[in-house]
């Protein structure tokens, strides 16, 4: 499956964006996905990542309460909601498909990311 994720751009704190993730090659229903996130000079973060069937999702501490993940199987996409953006918010987001480790959340398959930068 190949993932594009786009919506990305530049926002004051406090704003909102939409990220979405178009997935093409296969069906999204088989996969769990999620988003993650690098800022320059910093190690990939998990930041979410919801089941094939959806349920209740998981979102890394940061973020909690103030993003929400959803998918559409009829769209193979899936998308991120981010509220109350703050500047150490600013990275790279990424989807992907994703899977519960011994160590966390990891990722596979992702594709471009979609830059988010939000000024104080």
């Amino acid at each position: 499956v190949q993932l594009q994720a786009s919506g990305g751009g530049l926002v004051h704190r406090g704003g909102s964006l939409r990220l979405s993730c178009a997935a093409s090659g296969d069906r999204l229903d088989y996969y769990a996905v999620g988003w993650f996130r690098q800022a320059p000079g910093r190690e990939r973060e998990a930041i979410s990542c919801v089941a094939s069937s959806g349920g209740r999702p998981w979102y890394a501490d940061p973020v909690k309460d103030r993003f929400t993940i959803s998918r559409d199987n009829t769209k193979n996409s899936f998308y991120l909601q981010m509220n109350l953006l703050k500047p150490e918010d600013t990275a790279v987001y990424y989807c992907a498909l994703c899977w519960a480790g011994v160590k966390g959340y990891d990722y596979e398959s992702w594709g471009q990311g979609t830059q988010v930068t939000v000024s104080s």
